[in-house]
């Protein structure tokens, strides 16, 4: 497997050939940093544990260098901290039973620029040697902007695909901003509650982040737990906990498709939705 840059990880937990593995990929998350996929994409990565008919493949494109970080991570240097979260993402690769991890090291404004030629080269030797059912990505209204650049590469990437071998689904998963405010019908509820156990330690290991000043172990259990809760005003709760993803399939088959109109059209119908319960009522 050639990637672009020389700092890139390539990690198969039980030792395959990356080639085969990336091959037999089933379940396929490309986002913008180390614990993205543990914070985000959780149940892609249960619904592939323990499985021997299901291969759980993560990506991860930037090489975390401008992380938060304070208390005994404070004076750490980006060089360092590179190395660290590194060592990080492979352990949550082991813990989780991970098909493939790959950590393409890349700068972030690398990510940000569009038809960086090594960026290019990553996803293109991706997304063409495996055919996954289902890729996870980040969602267009994300708040963080390497998040969004993540995504529209990934876009280019698939789209640059032959028709036959782009993936049938593709969504887009929480990060910074949750889904909870898509129209009901627009959500797409994945299951997270499965191996509880194993969602705490996975968010867990990132250490460098959670001692660094940010408590994401507590917040992404506790924004799935409040997903499941508040879904359905007039149910009871169908999972324990719940992750909200957005269709984004249409974004990948449909080239002449403006991802800035495809998503402000869901921001269009909260605003719609808003409006008519306020008229109907006042």
């Amino acid at each position: 497997m050639n990637l672009s840059r020389t700092d890139a990880d390539i990690f198969v937990p039980d030792g395959s050939p990356p080639e085969a593995a990336l091959a037999r990929t089933t379940h396929l998350c490309v986002i913008a940093h180390q614990d993205d996929i543990e914070i985000n994409a959780y149940p892609a990565v249960a619904e592939c544990h323990g499985r021997t008919d299901r291969f759980f493949t993560g990506v991860v494109m930037t090489n975390g260098a401008g992380s938060a970080r304070a208390g005994k991570y404070a004076n750490v240097t980006d060089a360092a901290m590179q190395r660290i979260r590194r060592e990080e993402q492979r352990a949550a690769a082991t813990l989780g039973k991970y098909n493939l991890q790959l950590q393409l090291a890349h700068p972030s404004a690398d990510v940000k620029t569009p038809g960086n030629a090594s960026v290019t080269a990553d996803l293109a030797v991706i997304f063409g040697g495996c055919r996954p059912s289902v890729v996870y990505l980040h969602q267009p209204a994300d708040k963080h902007d390497t998040h969004v650049a993540c995504l529209l590469r990934c876009l280019e990437a698939l789209r640059a695909l032959p028709r036959a071998q782009r993936p049938a689904r593709v969504l887009g998963v929480e990060g910074w901003r949750d889904l909870d405010w898509l129209a009901d019908d627009a959500k797409v509820p994945l299951d997270a509650s499965a191996h509880p156990g194993l969602a705490e330690k996975l968010v867990a290991v990132f250490a460098s982040q959670i001692a660094g000043g940010k408590r994401y172990d507590l917040a992404a259990l506790g924004r799935r737990l409040a997903n499941a809760t508040f879904f359905a005003s007039h149910a009871t709760d169908a999972a324990g906990a719940l992750s909200f993803a957005m269709d984004l399939t249409p974004l990948v088959h449909d080239e002449t498709l403006s991802v800035v109109d495809f998503t402000v059209a869901h921001v269009e119908r909260l605003r719609a939705d808003v409006a008519a319960r306020i008229k109907k009522f006042g």
